[in-house]
């Protein structure tokens, strides 16, 4: 069996030769830094579409829709309230959205007026008639 002498080394001596000079003058031992792995925290997308239709008689309808799957599907939809959304979305959703709004406007006024001419020609005939 064999031992080893272990002798204190004199005080005031320099460290060992492969000991770093940080090391040997602080008295501490090195910290060992690791390289932190910064990943980027991928945010949950969430997609939804919805899908907004109207008509030239100013009926709108709406259908929601995740994924493949259907959330709500043929909503009645007031043609105010599509306005007041695209507005609230963005201005140039705005724009043309109320385009389409009073065309149908325009087209449904039209309609009313032939309708009334057409009502006022149907009661001369029926006073006529009498």
């Amino acid at each position: 069996m064999s031992r080893a002498v272990v002798e204190d080394a004199p005080t005031g001596t320099s460290p060992a030769p492969d000991a770093p000079a940080s090391v040997a003058s602080t008295g501490q031992k090195p910290k060992k830094t690791q390289a932190k792995r910064v990943t980027a925290k991928k945010t949950k997308t969430l997609e939804l579409t919805l899908t907004v239709t109207g008509n030239a008689d100013g009926e709108w309808r709406a259908e929601l829709k995740q994924g493949s799957t259907y959330l709500a599907r043929n909503l009645a939809v007031a043609a105010a309230a599509v306005s007041r959304a695209a507005k609230e979305l963005h201005e140039d959703l705005c724009t043309p959205i109320d385009g389409l709004i009073e065309e149908a406007r325009s087209q449904q006024a039209a309609r009313v007026a032939a309708l009334e001419a057409e009502l006022e020609a149907a009661r001369k005939v029926l006073a006529d008639l009498d």
